[in-house]
């Protein structure tokens, strides 16, 4: 089910302040807004809500048996890059980068965002179909650019479709499937990474593959490995 207002302050707000309120809402339903005037990204960041875009949240509800809550950006992720491929000519420019952002050419076409409230995971998207920000420190793009832009609703269903299986995949199958499909859709090994791990100062490495928990290995100039579990990526080519 895919609820759609004409604006609101963000998604993924509404959603957590009706969990607090002990509505019911379904795992699978979705929030979809044409604007957004409070929308957020990871570390606080601005969320863009140009006209035409997909801005959206959903909730999901952990079991005990799944696997953990925050590898639900992976699956995001995953779910997707499926539906954005068939809409660009070139879909080898296109790419997962860790943890939460879908590339393409290089810069940010669509951003993930998880959020805990209670027992439940609010999960939001938000993807450049028509507009691109303009980011003071890295360069966004639309698809609107490589060709029509897709329809925001038909957008939207595709969407929850990919991710009611990739939901599905997640529990029958856990992580190692996950892992290994987000792998093949992220850019390559060996690419250069600047990370930011929160409190630290930034390092530079080589993407080398996921944890088989999800996590980033970076591979250090010295030959070491640092697995990072947290923290904000950049592309070497992605800064403006």
């Amino acid at each position: 089910m895919i609820h759609t207002v004409p604006e609101t302050g963000s998604t993924n707000a509404d959603l957590a302040a009706a969990l607090r309120a002990g509505e019911a809402v379904a795992e699978g339903a979705w929030l979809v807004a044409d604007r957004q005037t409070a929308g957020r990204g990871r570390l606080g960041r601005a969320w863009f809500d140009g006209h035409g875009n997909f801005m959206g949240s959903t909730v999901v509800r952990p079991h005990d048996r799944d696997p953990p809550p925050a590898t639900l950006a992976l699956l995001a992720g995953v779910a997707l890059y499926e539906v954005v491929v068939p809409l660009v000519a070139n879909p080898g420019g296109l790419s997962l980068k860790w943890p939460n952002d879908l590339m393409l050419a290089g810069a940010k076409l669509a951003g993930i965002l998880l959020e805990r409230e209670g027992d439940a995971v609010v999960v939001g998207i938000g993807v450049n179909l028509a507009a691109a920000p303009d980011l003071p420190d890295r360069r966004t793009v639309a698809l609107s650019l490589y060709g029509p832009a897709p329809d925001r609703d038909a957008f939207a269903l595709s969407l929850a479709t990919s991710f009611d299986r990739e939901l599905e995949r997640w529990r029958a199958f856990g992580l190692d499937s996950l892992v290994r499909r987000w792998e093949s859709a992220a850019h390559p090994r060996g690419t250069q990474l600047n990370v930011h791990p929160p409190g630290e100062k930034p390092i530079i490495g080589a993407f080398g593959g996921l944890t088989g928990d999800g996590m980033l290995r970076l591979l250090l100039a010295g030959g070491e490995e640092r697995v990072i579990h947290a923290g904000d990526v950049m592309l070497a080519n992605e800064e403006s």
